[in-house]
């Protein structure tokens, strides 16, 4: 396993994350411990989840417990963690829909304190290393996050401060409050990312590796897509794992041309896959939601895997500019800010 430093903080991260937000589901509770177990064993020390993940309508599927019947996937996390949480390096989030009261969501301080409280709980710690700010809020000016999550900081229950889903305009906005402030600035952005999704490259990108902040992809394999063409024979794939849509015509073909590539280097399609995305600039580790500890233990081996100049010019050509990245291209921010569906990575 290789590792990067994430943002300026010194800390080095393994380069694949353990993405958690379908545990309880799939893998289920009882074998996310396992799974957990690999990625540690494997050298996987990051390990990313959220305060609305596991545990929610949104992340049914057919055969699955219901989402009442399921703990939440920062608890799964937790007690797999507990002989080797100093190991870890956990990071969380807060914003998303929580509870029935109209204030258990967003970025305000009532809210982003007794989020970490429960994070805390439930994880099993007294500390989290990396916690983002889970989807903008408008209803919450950015100073307020910024000085609560400045608080918690010097409070020894947060280490390090993230924006997850934040366009390019605020990431500079928060950087610089913080620096006019002298608050704890964000060391990281986590975005969705990969060979097919390159909206964050237009913007989000150039901005991080200008400021030395780091990008951790989500969805790093579009779904499945780039991990295994066999994903396509599956019963739920995608953002269908989501109750999202499946996958365009145009993002299959794409797909099946990483998988003649990847074959023709003596690579599976979700090596290639990562080992690019790794090698773009500022990016330090890619988060994988590992089903099985077989998933988990491939999606691995990409850490380790360079690949040459003109391997990787020809992977960035085959979506250069893929029909949804230039549809982006000419929009403005596209997400609504407030949302009952949870970003997932």
């Amino acid at each position: 396993m290789k590792y990067s430093i994430l943002g300026a903080t010194g800390v080095q991260v393994s380069r694949i994350c353990l993405g958690t937000a379908t545990f309880g589901v799939a893998p289920t509770a009882h074998d996310a411990d396992r799974v957990v177990g690999a990625a540690v064993d494997a050298g996987i020390n990051f390990v990313d989840t959220a305060d609305v993940y596991g545990n929610m309508p949104v992340f049914d599927r057919p055969g699955a417990p219901a989402a009442t019947d399921r703990e939440p996937a920062e608890q799964i996390l937790g007690r797999a963690l507990r002989s080797r949480r100093d190991e870890m390096v956990i990071a969380t989030k807060s914003n998303g829909i929580v509870g029935h009261n109209i204030n258990d969501r967003g970025l305000s301080r009532r809210h982003i304190i007794r989020q970490v409280e429960t994070s805390l709980r439930r994880l099993e710690t007294d500390y989290i290393d990396l916690y983002y700010a889970h989807d903008p809020d408008p209803h919450t000016p950015l100073e307020q996050t910024l000085a609560a999550y400045d608080d918690l900081i010097r409070q020894g229950k947060i280490r390090y401060v993230g924006l997850s889903n934040h366009p390019a305009w605020q990431l500079i906005q928060a950087l610089w409050i913080a620096d006019d402030r002298r608050l704890q600035a964000p060391v990281a952005a986590q975005v969705k990312y990969s060979l097919l999704d390159r909206a964050a490259e237009r913007e989000l990108g150039p901005a991080c590796d200008r400021f030395g902040v780091s990008i951790v992809p989500y969805a790093p394999l579009h779904g499945g897509l780039l991990a295994d063409l066999a994903v396509l024979d599956r019963a739920v794939s995608g953002d269908q794992r989501f109750q999202g849509a499946g996958f365009t015509q145009a993002e299959i073909a794409t797909a099946r041309e990483v998988d003649r590539l990847a074959r023709d280097w003596g690579l599976k399609p979700y090596q290639a896959s990562l080992a690019w995305l790794l090698s773009r600039p500022a990016v330090a580790s890619a988060i994988v939601g590992a089903e099985t500890v077989d998933e988990l233990h491939a999606n691995a081996t990409a850490a380790d895997i360079a690949l040459e100049p003109a391997q990787l010019d020809a992977l960035t050509a085959l979506a250069d500019q893929p029909p949804e990245f230039q549809h982006r291209a000419g929009d403005g921010p596209e997400r609504p800010a407030a949302t009952d569906r949870p970003t997932t990575d």
